[in-house]
């Protein structure tokens, strides 16, 4: 049986003689967080300034690979594949009819065949098909990894969410960007190694989607709240307006030196080590979060590039980020679900999609520019799709909606970029009206199996073990899908 933490898994691999000790606990200060968060395969480093092992040491990947770094695009509350990246045509020659078939159960009641209300238009070398409300993407078209055969378990948001989140529909379990940053630290340790960025507020299962859960409290992602400009509202307390940065190490010293003795008799329990972490991160930000966050330091037409608005703001934000060395961004277009359209799909749809279109393609133009690309893993969609039926009215807080549809986890599109993934390409199929994938399915599981694989893991041997069992993100399931690799 294997005892250790180690990320690598390493299923009956002997106990360390430095594991050991640190899980007796003998006292061993300097070996402090080993015992609990495991060496990730190397030893934590050791920071003589400030007493203790770093969990957020960089590390390397089991194997060679490209991605290093990842921005998460999440258009919470599920576009519509139909809409935007998965074009069906057969739509319009049963618009207002019912469908051959009969329409798959969904979370609500759907009727007739409703067609796209936008034009398609085919892009690049590729020819790949793309909405006129993602034209600017559409350019980018050469870059994109097109996954068209997605699917999920349940037509429900806060399931949904956890299943594409972190790997479980039900239970408690880290997410990917802390699996990502537990298995690779971070490349500055002056700035979060995950952050999620959510303008006006949190989306729906609030900071469950970015928790760490049983893996240690270092690795959850840090919220910032993207609506805002001042770093002080971007990035609550992240100064103190009474003190010094010099009288602020004294006192933080004596705190942590407090925080350590206090620890020694507990066996480094795993919350408090997390809090001391925490405590000298919030400390050494102050130094580099204003920068990274002030985008009125780019030339005049890198900002006209990505427009005007939140999302251009946070979208540039993420690139200045993985730019510095943060390991995993993760980009929310709003609180709740914005993307939950049930209702006029062609105006909100249309609308949300001009909020980030440009932003998004100036994105993977900046970052291919910079030759960052290669090494950035973009990862673009929602925990669903939606049905390629119109949703029907019914009684209650649903009545009188019109042209809208309805959540579908049967099948949806999702696309990468960069990273080591196959650019201009295309990967499975929905059926002819878009309501399941047929060809090539690709369900969640197996998508974090490869979002792993192009990050230097074995998804099988990235694992954690708490309560006698070793975990990992995708628990006893996933593929990995060798077709989206370059």
């Amino acid at each position: 049986m294997n005892l250790a933490s180690s990320p690598f898994g390493g299923f009956g691999s002997a106990l360390t003689r430095r594991e050991l000790l640190s899980r007796s606990g003998t006292g061993l200060a300097a070996l402090g967080l080993a015992g609990v968060l495991g060496d990730a395969g190397v030893s934590p480093v050791a920071h003589a300034a400030e007493g203790f092992s770093n969990p957020m040491v960089p590390r390397s990947a089991q194997f060679s690979a490209k991605a290093k770094h990842v921005i998460h695009i999440f258009l919470n509350g599920g576009p519509s594949h139909v809409d935007t990246f998965d074009p069906k045509p057969s739509l319009a020659k049963f618009a207002g009819q019912n469908l051959p078939n009969e329409n798959l159960r969904t979370e609500r009641k759907t009727g007739a065949a409703f067609p796209s209300p936008y034009k398609f238009e085919k892009y690049g070398q590729s020819g790949l098909e793309v909405s006129e409300i993602f034209s600017h993407v559409g350019k980018c078209a050469d870059d994109l990894c097109v996954i068209r055969s997605m699917h999920a378990n349940v037509p429900n948001h806060e399931p949904s969410l956890m299943l594409m989140n972190c790997g479980d529909e039900t239970l408690v379990r880290p997410s990917m960007g802390s699996w990502v940053t537990y298995g690779l630290g971070t490349e500055n340790q002056n700035l979060p190694g995950f952050i999620a960025m959510c303008p006006s507020g949190y989306p729906i299962k609030d900071a469950e989607n970015w928790q760490s859960a049983f893996l240690p409290g270092a690795y959850q992602g840090t919220y910032i709240d993207s609506q805002h400009t001042a770093i002080d509202k971007l990035i609550a307390n992240v100064r103190n307006p009474s003190l010094t940065m010099a009288q602020q190490r004294r006192q933080l010293d004596l705190v942590q030196e407090l925080n350590r003795r206090h620890a020694e008799k507990r066996h480094h329990e795993g919350p408090l080590e997390a809090r001391i972490h925490s405590l000298e991160l919030a400390y050494r930000m102050q130094m580099e979060a204003t920068d990274a966050f002030d985008i009125q330091q780019e030339p005049k037409h890198i900002l006209e590039m990505y427009g005007t608005g939140t999302q251009a703001r946070q979208i540039l934000v993420a690139r200045r980020l993985v730019e510095r060395g943060v390991r995993y961004v993760q980009l929310w277009h709003g609180a709740g679900q914005p993307w939950d359209n049930h209702d006029d799909i062609e105006v909100n749809h249309r609308r949300l999609a001009g909020e980030c279109d440009k932003a998004i393609g100036a994105l993977l133009v900046d970052l291919k520019q910079r030759g960052l690309l290669d090494e950035t893993l973009v990862i673009w969609g929602g925990e669903f799709g939606r049905t390629p039926t119109v949703e029907l009215p019914q009684p209650g807080a649903n009545a009188g909606k019109i042209n809208g549809r309805d959540h579908n986890h049967h099948g949806f599109t999702l696309w990468l970029a960069g990273g080591g993934v196959k650019g201009g390409y295309v990967h499975g199929a929905t059926d002819e009206f878009g309501f399941a994938a047929v060809e090539n399915k690709v369900h969640v599981h197996d998508l974090h199996a490869t979002l792993l694989q192009l990050l230097g893991f074995d998804h099988t041997r990235l694992t954690y073990r708490f309560a006698g069992r070793d975990f990992r993100l995708t628990d006893v399931h996933g593929t990995v899908v060798p077709e989206l690799i370059a």
